[in-house]
């Protein structure tokens, strides 16, 4: 049977951080974008307490989830965990992200506090502020058997790392993240860095999507905001001094007029581009 609480139950813990594998789950705003799912392999996690949950964000080839935690009004992350041996479990950590950039001084703090080990390939630590944890039988999940972690990525990063201190400026972090960390594939902005270096040095980012069906520019969440409260709020002004000036016929008689004249329709819903 599923339970849910509202915090990382202690018992939890230690199985929590003896998993060898997890997912993380993010989504833009946009029905039109695209949902990532990213599977983390390794020990470099943590639960610092039953409200937090973190993990080490290595680089790779693309920047979804710091794109979407980044996202004005978003944020939103799922942290997913299965037992692939033992007893069945499933475990989900519902909570909004928060990106320690590495090279930040919030980055650093973090990681003397907790006494993180960082590699070549660290890129930020992923925060995630839970505020909703379920968990579920977990009963049609098959049997696995751990074997061993794959080194490829910590080795590409440290002969990468080796390039650029033999003096191969080209081989630098910041240059690899500008390439392929500064957007999502909605064109979200990444990397707060990735963003400066690509400025500052003439970068051109790598192009996620290629066809017909790639989105040319992003196009926000349709929502209810501020700008249209205070059309509603013009609107009402408009109607209560007919009303008060014609009488209720006239304005009735506005009223219709205006939902019948196509050029007149202010209120359709109004898309922000980017």
């Amino acid at each position: 049977m599923g339970a849910f609480h509202e915090t990382i139950p202690e018992r939890l813990f230690d199985w929590i951080l003896a998993q060898k594998m997890f997912w993380v789950a993010t989504a833009p705003l946009a029905s039109s974008g695209h949902v990532n799912i990213s599977p983390k392999g390794g020990s470099d996690f943590g639960v610092p307490d039953d409200k937090t949950f973190w993990y080490m964000d290595f680089t790779g080839s693309g920047a979804e989830t710091i794109s979407h935690i980044y996202e004005p009004g978003n944020g939103r992350v799922t942290v997913m965990f299965n037992a692939f041996e033992g007893p069945p479990r499933i475990l989900r950590l519902y909570g909004h992200g928060e990106v320690l950039e590495a090279g930040t001084d919030a980055y650093q703090n973090f990681v003397k506090k907790n006494d993180v080990t960082t590699l070549p390939g660290s890129r930020s630590i992923i925060l995630v502020h839970v505020h909703l944890v379920g968990t579920s039988c977990g009963f049609s999940v098959p049997f696995y058997e751990y074997k061993e972690n794959r080194n490829t990525l910590n080795q590409y990063f440290e002969k990468k790392e080796a390039k650029f201190l033999a003096g191969n400026e080209k081989e630098s972090m910041p240059r690899y993240w500008a390439i392929n960390s500064a957007y999502s594939l909605d064109g979200l902005p990444g990397m707060q860095l990735a963003q400066k270096t690509m400025a500052q040095e003439n970068i051109k980012p790598a192009k996620k999507l290629i066809g017909p069906q790639a989105p040319s520019r992003y196009i926000q969440a349709r929502r209810f905001g501020l700008e249209h409260l205070l059309l509603v709020a013009v609107f009402s002004v408009m109607f209560t001094v007919l009303f008060m000036q014609f009488g209720t016929e006239t304005a009735r008689a506005v009223v219709v007029r205006l939902q019948a004249d196509p050029s007149n329709r202010v209120l359709a819903p109004l898309n922000t581009m980017i």
